[in-house]
């Protein structure tokens, strides 16, 4: 009889008893935990992103990253700097002692040269980085942008005649320029490589137009 007591109450604590006797049981599915899983991922090395061609200032970046327990977090910094969207933006984690150094040499200021692109017999057009510089002794009576393709449109005030005139570039911003005339004027066509504003300024020998 007494057997028979003592195996019933050891069935009765087992069936009763927690599976983790060292925590509460009513906190146990709100424990975070950690893995050991090593799901042997590459180390970063360095990634990049290209901007679209409208792109003209980079206000932050945030890096969104997974913790230890598995949660997903951002962590983000305020730049407020001017981009070229022609060149990609980096995130690495290797670096050199002299890209931490506080020592910034300083730069020679070059001047511009400027590539013949192409000409006619009235005007001659050039080149350096985003500036263009049109020489010519024509006046500009008029000019405008236009999209898709994007392109600047000069008239210059000369009733002259004049056969079409199209030159295509590589590796340039400017990617075509067009000459053709009309009543009372003729008018250049530079198409580029993407959307811009632009300033244009008269100089002693013509004109430069500088994208924005």
């Amino acid at each position: 009889m007494i057997k028979v007591l003592l195996l019933s109450l050891l069935v009765f604590v087992s069936i009763h008893a927690r599976v983790n006797p060292f925590f509460s049981s009513n906190g146990e599915e709100d424990i975070p935990y950690t893995s050991n899983k090593d799901k042997r991922l590459l180390p970063l090395k360095r990634a990049a992103i290209t901007l679209p061609t409208h792109a003209r200032v980079i206000e932050s970046v945030t890096v969104n990253y997974k913790s230890l327990d598995g949660s997903q977090e951002s962590k983000s910094i305020e730049l407020d700097n001017s981009v070229d969207w022609h060149l990609p933006i980096f995130i690495s984690q290797n670096y050199s002692q002299s890209q931490n150094s506080a020592v910034v040499p300083k730069k020679n200021k070059k001047k511009k040269i400027y590539k013949k692109l192409t000409s006619i017999k009235y005007a001659s057009f050039k080149s350096s980085g985003k500036k263009l510089k049109i020489i010519t002794n024509d006046k500009i009576i008029r000019n405008f942008l236009l999209v898709e393709p994007h392109r600047i449109v000069v008239d210059f005030e000369k009733d002259v005649s004049l056969k079409s005139h199209v030159k295509k570039f590589k590796n340039s911003i400017f990617t075509k320029i067009r000459v053709g005339n009309h009543s009372g004027y003729y008018r250049a066509v530079i198409e580029l490589d993407g959307l811009y504003r632009y300033k244009m300024k008269k100089i002693s020998d013509g004109y430069i137009f500088e994208l924005r």
